[in-house]
């Protein structure tokens, strides 16, 4: 195999993965003078928001992105399903609806508790407000609203879900609102023109540079080992962040000889280091769509919704709420979606519910030494002994029922297409949940973050691997439980927090 001279022979730092939260940590230690960052991003580098050159999709942020897909797979309830991960600068933050939603302060005042200091949602407001600033995120009013989410809203409201001014108020457990969003005009302010555009003359930028592994010599990361097309380079690093996301990281450090030693010599890695905890505890939010086949009268206010304002966003609203079973905060949000579609003149309508606290816990594992092998990602949706997911996710089919039986919005939404509205009763929706769940694009927690006391965890509060010297992750994967919402806006802190430890400073 030739060696590609395209990048440096050393650097200071090495970031792999310009998503989310890699664009933050890049982007922070040039702006603080940190010594020569490297960011290696396995998608294309569209340059600048400035450059002309980024695709229409990634920057229209009516609805998710479908393109630059890493076209990573599982299964979910028995069934072959996607999992959407972008494989472009920017990452998911190229990709996503521009939710800019934080959670509740029991999610991150449980990963101080469980033995991770400095993590309490006291401790990360600063870091909020920080992202908040960076992300150029405003806050949506109700007269943007498009009428089908106008509607919703004043239905969930009707229904016995407050609306609220603040759906990231971190201390209130039930409301309704717009979600605040990091869009200008029509276009996403994905973190890497946030975060990295800003410092594009103090940074070093790959794109299409894919890391195979992560070198090891002496107990200490060194370097990376970074596909060029079919050619390999090795780049030496004083130290190396992982923020390749809840897949990708694990996947680079199993590939690197680090995770459980019996399995990477059943897959033909020679072992670096026993590390149980790579890979493990995979989970994210299962979800549920309940469809309506509209009204004509729908489409008409659409119609003229999109000729006065001249675009339409298919998500703008969000309902949190606990579950009847929910002790503490709140489990469960129900979000509407609708519009025109982009691929065909139909129009689709749907309120969507999830389970945001989760006890299903997968995996993801290797099945050969490549990057091109298969990855294995299981997250076992469902799977919880206790039945907790599933039974959130039936009493929130029942919840949206109730609130479209509100009679200005039953008009509009028409007849319930699916489930149907022959399937009634607990039984009927728990079968009909094997057939149709989805997952909420929240993948996290399979590089977690825990004390040395915690035999699954694979780096501590600052984001430092067990074992290895000079490694380190800052993305998704080191979340211990996934926060109660989104989780663009929480990654692009924990992206926040780990740089500030990187760079020495207090949060």
């Amino acid at each position: 195999m030739s060696v590609t001279t395209r990048f440096p022979a050393a650097v200071d730092t090495i970031v792999v993965g310009g998503g989310t939260a890699g664009a933050v940590v890049a982007g922070r230690l040039a702006a603080g003078g940190s010594g020569r960052t490297l960011l290696l991003e396995a998608g294309p580098d569209y340059g600048p928001a400035s450059s002309g050159r980024w695709p229409r999709d990634l920057l229209d942020a009516t609805g998710v992105a479908g393109s630059h897909d890493w076209g990573y797979a599982g299964e979910l309830a028995g069934r072959v399903i996607g999992f959407s991960r972008a494989r472009v600068m920017g990452g998911c933050s190229s990709h996503n609806a521009g939710a800019v939603v934080f959670g509740s302060r029991l999610d991150y005042d449980g990963w101080a508790a469980a033995g991770n200091p400095g993590w309490s949602a006291p401790e990360l407001a600063p870091l909020f407000a920080a992202a908040w600033e960076q992300l150029r995120v405003r806050r949506v009013g109700l007269d943007e609203l498009t009428p089908f989410q106008r509607a919703c809203g004043d239905a969930i409201a009707a229904g016995g879900i407050p609306a609220v001014e603040d759906l990231n108020n971190l201390h209130e457990n039930a409301g309704v609102a717009p979600f605040p969003v990091n869009i200008d005009g029509t276009t996403r302010v994905n973190s890497a023109f946030a975060y990295v555009d800003p410092v594009r003359d103090r940074l070093l930028v790959a794109g299409d540079a894919l890391v195979e592994r992560v070198l090891v010599r002496g107990g200490r990361a060194v370097g990376v080992a970074v596909r060029d097309g079919r050619r390999l380079a090795e780049i030496g690093a004083s130290r190396v962040v992982l923020s390749a996301g809840a897949y990708g990281s694990p996947a680079i450090l199993l590939r690197s000889g680090i995770g459980p030693a019996g399995e990477l010599a059943a897959v033909g890695v020679r072992p670096v280091l026993d590390l149980p905890g790579v890979g493990r505890n995979l989970h994210d939010q299962p979800c549920l769509e309940v469809w309506y086949e509209g009204s004509g009268e729908l489409v008409g206010m659409m119609q003229r919704h999109q000729a006065e304002a001249g675009w339409q966003p298919y998500e703008q609203v969000i309902a949190k709420f606990p579950s009847a079973g929910c002790r503490r905060g709140f489990d469960m949000h129900i979000y509407p979606v609708g519009g025109f579609s982009r691929k065909s003149p139909a129009c689709f309508w749907f309120l969507g519910v999830a389970c945001l606290t989760p006890l299903s816990r997968g995996s993801v594992r290797l099945t050969g030494p490549d990057p091109g092998d298969r990855l294995l990602i299981d997250h076992r949706y469902l799977s919880d002994p206790g039945g907790h997911d599933r039974a959130r996710l039936t009493e929130g089919v029942e919840r949206v029922r109730e609130i479209t039986q509100a009679p200005g919005l039953r008009r509009l939404l028409g007849r319930e297409a699916r489930p149907g509205p022959e399937v009634t009763g607990r039984q009927a929706i728990e079968r009909f949940i094997d057939h149709a769940a989805v997952h909420y694009y929240h993948p996290a927690g399979s590089c977690k973050m825990g004390p040395a006391s915690d035999p699954g965890a694979v780096v501590d509060a600052e984001g430092r691997l067990y074992g290895i010297e000079g490694l380190h992750i800052a993305d998704a994967s080191i979340m211990p439980a996934v926060t109660s919402g989104n989780t663009n806006m929480p990654v692009t802190v924990i992206g926040e927090r780990i740089t500030r430890s990187l760079l020495g400073r207090a949060a």
